[in-house]
């Protein structure tokens, strides 16, 4: 009996530990007080650390702890009360979740009322980037032939040439991706191309992955020659970084998805104060007009991209629509038909279907 209690609780403790949420990284900046501001984030510490060192010196008084995590599990964690003073994240549909849901403190300054009105909402959200969707691309698999403008220009590419992309084909695993759930259901949401690409892709045995970072890693080191939907400021970021032209960054002529980064101060914030300082800091950074040296896109840059077409994706209710449980379970059903065809779509679930994506965004 010892011994099958003692099995029960190691299989206890064994789930308790998975279900965990992954610290990804971590840096503590030391202040001379003993005032920290905490912040939970989905923004890798190589991209954002530039933004924390500038609060920091302007705040040398001032400790930061700076925690990155999956935009899932820092919704869950937001949700279950953990203790940070504020959430950073690229997953605006979960974030303005949690700040829908009463998950969020309410904050005013003339920083946020700065912003103009698609980048905030209700006093509670706060976008402070505004990020493009991009395809990059290895230039030796496009050897004689032309860059794809479009997403039909993309599936022709696909079908025409299957050799050279089999198997060696990125895109993010949106079962598990916040951002890559909410890039593909805005895609599904602008064009029914976005299942046929789904089922080209499938085909050729694509790689899944949870972030952007990982897909830009593998394209470097000759792993993939096509990464779909990755954020643009980090593929152009790492390639500057190396130096290398090898690798093409493609932003797609028919639509972009633009995420916004958004920042919420928890409503179990110890430090709400601090928190809405460094919202200004980042605010300040986000309306700058020139580019500087930040790694992250203005926010400025959204008003020749909207004139062109290319508008962020909207900041309100509509983005809570594919967090229905249902509505979520149908996509990702129709996902794994399409992206997995059989590798570990569930069984007896029906060829991609088109009629589960909304209709197109105007």
């Amino acid at each position: 009996m010892r011994l099958a209690h003692l099995a029960l609780g190691l299989i206890l403790l064994a789930g308790t530990l998975s279900a965990q949420p992954a610290i990804e990284d971590r840096h503590v900046y030391e202040g001379s007080s003993p005032t920290v501001l905490r912040i939970l984030s989905t923004a890798d510490l190589s991209v954002f650390d530039p933004y924390l060192a500038a609060f920091h010196r302007a705040n040398p008084a001032i400790g930061i702890d700076y925690s990155v995590v999956s935009s899932a599990d820092l919704a869950r964690m937001i949700r279950k009360g953990a203790a940070y003073d504020l959430a950073l994240s690229s997953a605006m549909d979960l974030q303005f979740k949690l700040a829908n849901d009463g998950h969020a403190r309410r904050y005013r300054s003339e920083a946020t009322q700065a912003l103009p009105g698609w980048a905030g909402w209700r006093d509670l959200i706060f976008a402070f980037t505004a990020e493009p969707a991009v395809i990059v691309i290895a230039q030796d698999a496009l050897a004689g032939l032309e860059i794809p403008a479009t997403r039909r220009d993309l599936i022709t590419l696909l079908r025409e040439h299957p050799g050279r992309f089999r198997g060696r084909i990125g895109t993010y695993d949106v079962r598990k991706s916040g951002l890559g759930y909410l890039f593909a259901t805005q895609d599904a949401r602008a064009t029914d191309a976005y299942w046929r690409l789904s089922e080209v892709m499938g085909r050729l045995d694509p790689e899944l992955y949870c972030c952007s970072a990982q897909m830009i890693d593998a394209l470097v080191e000759g792993e993939l020659v096509l990464a779909y939907n990755v954020l643009g400021s980090y593929a152009r970021d790492r390639l500057a970084a190396s130096a290398s032209d090898a690798l093409a960054v493609v932003e797609m002529e028919d639509f972009a998805n633009v995420m916004l980064r958004t920042a919420i101060i928890p409503r179990q914030a110890d430090a709400p104060e601090l928190a809405g300082a460094f919202i200004d800091h980042l605010i300040g950074i986000g309306l700058r007009s020139a580019a500087g040296s930040w790694p992250l896109p203005a926010l400025s840059g959204i008003d020749a991209a909207q004139a062109a077409g290319f508008g962020p994706i909207r900041l309100g209710p509509g983005l809570m629509v594919n967090l229905d449980r249902l509505n979520r379970r149908n996509f990702l059903r129709a996902w794994e038909n399409a992206v997995r065809q059989g590798a570990d779509a569930p069984a007896g679930a029906a060829p991609a279907a088109r009629e589960n994506s909304a209709p197109p965004r105007k």
